[in-house]
């Protein structure tokens, strides 16, 4: 029941990628966040409002994506209305869109908190996940804070930044010393060796009040950008003023923009598995696999002399597959991609030469 969340919560699920690195499936006109990339009958945007709305009320979620996805998004969550879809106009990284939100928020409840999530991520334990938030909700509330839930790094990972958060803390809410970029593998070894060091998850938590100061102090030509539009947010007149001046915003996330900045930054280890699903092999280390490690969604397979491939199809159609290790394998109405698993992050490039050659059709 909606009744007996807090009305002071809020979230912001980011929408707008295109995740390039999933393609054929994930395309600019129908990114990886709209597919059921799991086989579960959801996409990875339902899940993600399915997972929030546990404890934040479902008319308090807002979705920032670009103007273009506007129907899918509405078609994918009915329980939302269109004030509810936030529409970037331009791309302009994570902080302008983040800062717009909370403007809005913060017209709609002073006292409100917010939460900012990715909304294509991959979380296991979900009620680990609602405890986590929790404990993060309520520490917003009554401190001066801006919260990030950090991952234990399982590996030396090289595809995420790094938190480094003080090593001395006791408490299950530290302080973070330092936001580090994605490492060399060298360096990421270092990071695990030395235990103070979460992989950074993008999920941020803060009250309106803290992140808006946060702003005036390190942003404060974008903060005064859009504060200009607090007497039209959410009235007729928004969009006119978005359209009119969110491209003159500076092109910066928030972690750089706000995040590597501020002092007052804690960090809440998440007790939660977690995959930023960036990849087909993200993809293929969480899903259930078959004796061999094929990973498989929605298709009948017949293999032979055939292990550790990612093996996609958009209908359940009968693939059949002999003598092929470690590929990925995607069956699309209009493409049909087999490709080495370990050059999955060229694929960016892969899409890049097969719309020069093929035509904008297949990006």
């Amino acid at each position: 029941m909606e009744s007996t969340k807090n009305t002071n919560y809020y979230a912001v699920i980011m929408a707008g990628g295109i995740g390039s690195r999933f393609w054929p499936v994930s395309t600019q006109k129908f990114p990886k966040q709209f597919h059921d990339m799991l086989g579960t009958g959801e996409s990875l945007l339902q899940k993600t409002f399915s997972r929030l709305e546990k404890i934040v009320p479902a008319s308090n979620i807002l979705i920032l994506t670009n103007e273009r996805y506007l129907d899918l998004t509405l078609q994918q969550l009915p329980k939302i209305s269109e004030k509810q879809v936030v529409l970037e106009p331009a791309m302009r990284n994570t902080a302008p869109c983040i800062l717009l939100s909370a403007l809005k928020i913060q017209k709609e409840d002073p006292d409100a908190v917010m939460l900012v999530a990715p909304s294509d991520h991959w979380i296991e334990d979900e009620n680990s996940f609602k405890e986590d938030l929790e404990i993060c909700f309520k520490n917003c509330e009554n401190e001066d804070v801006l919260m990030t839930l950090g991952i234990p790094p399982t590996f030396p990972n090289t595809g995420y930044g790094y938190i480094e958060c003080d090593a001395n803390a006791t408490s299950e809410i530290k302080k973070v010393n330092q936001f580090r970029e994605k490492p060399d593998y060298e360096t990421a070894k270092h990071f695990l060796s030395q235990g103070n060091y979460l992989w950074n998850a993008g999920i941020f938590l803060w009250s309106v009040k803290s992140i808006i100061s946060a702003f005036e102090a390190h942003l404060p030509v974008m903060n005064a950008l859009f504060s200009e539009g607090k007497p039209i947010y959410n009235t007729e007149g928004e969009e006119q003023f978005v359209a009119q001046n969110y491209g003159l915003a500076e092109n910066i996330s928030i972690d750089y923009g706000i995040m590597e900045k501020a002092k007052n930054v804690y960090v809440k280890e998440a007790t939660f598995d977690w995959n930023d699903l960036g990849t087909w092999g993200a993809l293929h280390d969480k899903l259930v696999k078959d004796i061999n490690s094929n990973a498989i969604v929605r298709a009948t397979t017949h293999l032979k002399e055939a292990s550790g491939n990612m093996i996609f199809s958009e209908k359940d159609k009968l693939i059949v597959i002999d003598g092929l290790t470690d590929y990925i394998v995607v069956d699309k109405e209009d493409v049909m991609l087999i490709f080495p698993k370990e050059k999955e992050q060229e694929i960016k490039i892969l899409l890049a030469e097969v719309a020069n050659k093929h035509g904008k059709k297949y990006s």
